[in-house]
């Protein structure tokens, strides 16, 4: 496996384009000649990203590189330390017009990797375990790609390089939401925004996309439950704290099985549960945490609510009590409609009409809410899948690897979201406005 993945960047390159039927569109064929370019150069990006991952808010290595290659392939503008480390760059168009952003995340995930990669992480219990090395590499591409093309561009590209999406160190505020408060969808406004992420379920290649929600609200709980210390050999004199959290957390799973209509996607799912010092005593407080997955927005404040109900209610039943944190991580990822039906053809340029898919929305969540909570927005999945190298196993796990062969396809599909909506915006400027008549009633 190795071996492959060393000789794979150069190879695949083609091996996906092939299959691609040929675009008669100038400007399609051009971005197509100039991803071929630039593909090479992505994949040492990736690679180099990859082995060197970092956490959210302390990308510091990774900012750094960022700002060097958009210097190198010749953005008009940059700006560093947005939102701590965010980096932001402008490529202008010759002509007037729009402004359409294009984003990518950069942070990694606290797993020790277990790729066996010749460039896995440098840095012990860090991985890019989603993807967001490639992410951060394609949105480099296609700003190589976009500058070579401002001469034919009417309006203005805002690159968004994120930090922390995964998430911040606790008693920090990071992400796409602190991106927002710090500006980044203003001067200049930007009308939509477009993003992508690595899919291991699709094969490497295909693109998927859907209108509506596409993934998750995240909400975040803390749960500690107080009880009262005793020995082990003597429980009747204290009050379980371990033995109530074991109730709280089997009766929360009725949320999703008795409390909502079942036509509706609900997560409640607990990662983590502290207890104890020692192996004789019961101790006098538990605490576990863990997430809850919803797409509707009236369910989870549902949720929300009967969350709370259950747990105090729960340990009050077991003469306990229950202290609830629960933290909003952000919203579902809704596509706009409207945008997401116009860009489609952008897809089919990039991948062809074969490799174009609808899918079903996933319970996993992303912080590019935030963004299209403020303006329209359309975000698709990447194929990167491929089962003859091993690129089968899950995100978020120690051994997560994907296909090489579908970053050039990544690289096409931002550069032509960018140039299609902005041509398409500007023949809509373009267009004279109807007369004013009778409708002929």
């Amino acid at each position: 496996m190795r071996g492959f993945f060393l000789v794979l960047g150069a190879a695949a390159v083609v091996s996906v384009a092939a299959g691609r039927p040929a675009q008669g569109d100038d400007l399609s064929n051009r971005v197509e000649e100039l991803t071929r370019q630039a593909a090479p150069k992505v994949v040492q990006w990736r690679r180099d990203f990859h082995a060197h991952p970092e956490l959210g808010n302390r990308e510091e290595r990774t900012a750094r590189v960022v700002a060097e290659h958009l210097r190198a392939v010749g953005v008009d503008e940059i700006k560093t330390g947005v939102a701590r480390h965010g980096v932001v760059a402008i490529i202008r168009g010759r002509l007037p017009g729009p402004t359409v952003a294009l984003r990518a995340d950069m942070d990694a995930l606290p797993i020790r990797e277990e790729t066996g990669l010749p460039f896995a992480s440098q840095n012990e219990g860090v991985m890019h375990a989603c993807g967001h090395d490639a992410h951060t590499a394609i949105l480099l591409g296609a700003a190589q790609v976009l500058v070579q093309l401002r001469d034919s561009t009417a309006g203005t590209v805002k690159l968004i390089f994120q930090p922390a999406e995964e998430s911040s160190p606790a008693g920090e505020e990071g992400g796409a939401s602190l991106m927002v408060k710090e500006g980044v969808l203003r001067n200049p406004d930007v009308s939509a925004i477009f993003a992508l992420h690595v899919n291991s379920e699709l094969p490497a290649g295909k693109i998927g996309y859907r209108y509506g929600p596409i993934m998750a609200a995240v909400d975040h709980f803390r749960v500690t439950v107080k009880g009262k210390q005793s020995h082990a050999a003597m429980p009747w004199q204290g009050v379980d704290p371990i033995v109530t959290s074991a109730h709280v957390i089997t009766a929360l799973q009725t949320i999703a099985s008795r409390k909502v209509d079942a036509r509706e996607s609900v997560v409640v799912s607990v990662g983590v549960v502290r207890a104890g010092t020692a192996w004789n005593i019961i101790p006098g407080e538990a605490t576990f945490e863990g997430t809850v997955r919803t797409h509707n927005p009236e369910v989870r404040k549902q949720v929300a609510k009967e969350f709370r109900r259950i747990v105090e209610q729960t340990a009050i039943a077991h003469g306990a009590t229950a202290e609830v944190a629960y933290h909003d991580y952000g919203p579902a990822v809704r596509n706009d409609p409207e945008l997401g039906r116009r860009m489609k053809p952008a897809l089919v340029r990039a991948a062809g009409e074969a490799n174009v898919v609808e899918v079903e929305p996933v319970m996993g969540g992303e912080d590019f809410s935030h963004y299209a909570e403020k303006i329209p927005g359309f975000y698709v999945f990447l194929g990167v899948r491929n089962e003859a190298i091993g690129a089968v196993h899950g995100v978020h796990t120690p051994h997560f690897v994907l296909d090489e062969a579908a970053l050039p396809v990544g690289v096409r599909t931002l550069s032509l979201l960018a140039i299609e909506y902005l041509r398409m915006e500007s023949e809509k400027a373009e267009r004279p406005p109807r007369p004013a008549g009778r409708s002929g009633r």
